[in-house]
């Protein structure tokens, strides 16, 4: 028997769905809550096409060992904010494991499918698991997850650019507030490229992903619209730049769910959630700005993935 403790209800994300698409949104954590979407990202996972998750993958892979080796030794708890369905938590979990430490794996997503899928594969392996259904965009929530000083060790991961879905500005801080001087937080995000990173969105397979939420309320393309992506900078700071999607309505629509409708023009856009992107130091600066600092970098092997393991400054 999985165990997860639920901060965000099934009916409380249903109602904000109607919500959001009432006011023309779809923000990050509906693009995983269908079981249609669920199935479209476990296939862009294994489709080596989708490059962000082949270099947050092998970057852990390949630096797995040194990265456990600046942990402490004995217990660890270790938190996955955004886990999905942790494929890449288990190579963190499976080297503490292997040089003889004890993690405590606590998944942390939104997905109820995700999440028991983490639970499920984490009881396989026997590891002790317990999940959170949380929103990670809900400071309530995330203020759920600070420890005590008695508490274990904590190694806090948000892996596979899942950075790049939060505000740059203020999620480092909300991240540093979450740790003790004893704690560790491992994160990654993309390297902005200029020819290569809107590329790696807009193709078939990731197009299928995205669209997954409308396609789970009956809407396809090109019949009732299309999904269209673009990048620009975000000018608050020099380096940021997003991979922004939106889908365009082409005639009138009426979306059903849960026996509640929602009308749609024709000629509406519905702003998706954004991906962020980086330049190196500025993803570096964000992190120490907010009171942390790197013990430990690596980048894939093509230069376009930055993985960093950093402390707060006490």
């Amino acid at each position: 028997m999985i165990k997860i403790n639920v901060l965000l209800s099934e009916d409380q994300i249903a109602q904000e769905f109607l919500a959001v698409l009432a006011r023309h949104e779809l923000p990050e954590k509906f693009f995983y809550w269908f079981p249609l979407s669920v199935r479209a990202w476990i296939n862009l996972c294994s489709d080596g096409a989708y490059r962000n998750f082949v270099r947050s993958h092998s970057v852990l892979q390949n630096h797995a060992e040194d990265l456990v080796s600046m942990l402490p030794t004995g217990p660890l708890e270790v938190i996955s904010l955004g886990s999905g369905q942790g494929t890449k938590d288990f190579l963190i979990l499976e080297q503490l494991r292997k040089l003889g430490r004890t993690p405590y794996y606590r998944p942390v997503d939104s997905s109820q499918g995700l999440l028991e899928l983490a639970c499920l594969s984490a009881q396989d392996q026997k590891f002790d698991c317990h999940g959170l259904k949380a929103d990670l965009s809900n400071s309530a929530h995330l203020n759920a997850l600070k420890a005590t000083s008695d508490d274990l060790p904590r190694l806090i991961m948000m892996l596979g650019n899942t950075l790049g879905a939060f505000d740059p500005l203020s999620m480092p801080s909300q991240l540093a507030a979450l740790m003790r001087p004893q704690d560790f937080l491992l994160l990654d995000g993309e390297l902005f490229s200029q020819t290569e990173t809107l590329t790696g969105y807009d193709n078939p397979i990731n197009r299928q992903f995205a669209f997954g939420p409308l396609s789970s309320v009956g809407l396809s393309e090109p019949r009732d619209g299309m999904l269209n992506f673009s990048t620009d900078r975000d000018d608050r700071q020099p380096g940021l730049y997003r991979i922004r999607k939106h889908f365009k309505v082409a005639r009138d629509l009426t979306i059903m769910l849960a026996g509640e409708t929602v009308p749609l023009l024709s000629g509406t856009h519905i702003e998706m959630s954004s991906s962020y992107k980086y330049d190196l130091e500025t993803l570096v600066s964000l992190i120490t700005t907010a009171g942390m600092q790197p013990l430990a970098q690596y980048t894939s092997v093509d230069k376009k993935f930055l993985t960093l393991l950093v402390t707060r400054i006490s």
